[in-house]
């Protein structure tokens, strides 16, 4: 490891321009990118600001450890699914499931009344061709201007990306999967 000296001065200008709300894209194979728009929601929360997380593979009466947290804290989550497309019995329901939701969600991300709106596992819907990507940019496009949306999942498309403001690609180096060791409650859940 090489020792660095602190910075003594900021290192790079200040923005100039007015703040607006964000699209904000957590994507790639490694872990943390429902866990980043997870801090990010509780950071507006936090400040008294409207904040609703949707997920789209989780059920409804999903009891994660966000879960029960959000729950306590009063900061709205809601399962808009029916589990990860492996354990699907029909994947029919799950498309139509993931319609209903993105419908819910557009409408309130359209209505404005939210600082922050989370749309949790968006990719895979997106990627599974349940919802329409034209629709989703449609959304963001269309949003008024001081809403915040955080995207979450693999595979963001390149559509997504040029539009986004901020988008971090979450690369594994080494998991502990590799090694054997199996989800653990609190860490994964």
């Amino acid at each position: 490891m090489q020792i660095e000296s602190p910075p003594t001065d900021a290192g790079r200008p200040q923005p100039e321009g007015e703040r607006r709300g964000l699209v904000i894209v957590h994507t790639g194979d490694g872990k943390g990118k429902s866990t980043a728009a997870f801090g990010l929601a509780l950071r507006a929360f936090g400040r008294g600001k409207a904040v609703h997380i949707y997920q789209f593979m989780k059920v409804p009466s999903a009891r994660f450890g966000e879960h029960r947290l959000f729950e306590k804290i009063g900061l709205p989550i809601e399962g808009l699914g029916d589990g990860f497309s492996w354990k699907s019995k029909d994947l029919e329901h799950s498309a139509q499931l993931a319609r209903d939701g993105w419908a819910r969600a557009a409408a309130l991300i359209r209505a404005g009344e939210h600082f922050l709106v989370v749309l949790d596992e968006i990719m895979y819907p997106i990627r599974f061709g349940w919802l329409a990507l034209d629709d989703v940019l449609a959304c963001l496009r269309e949003r008024p201007s001081h809403v915040h949306v955080v995207l979450t999942g693999r595979g963001a498309p390149e559509e997504l990306v040029a539009l986004a403001d901020t988008v971090t690609e979450m690369t594994p180096i080494k998991h502990h999967f590799d090694a054997g060791v199996p989800a653990q409650r609190g860490i994964e859940d």
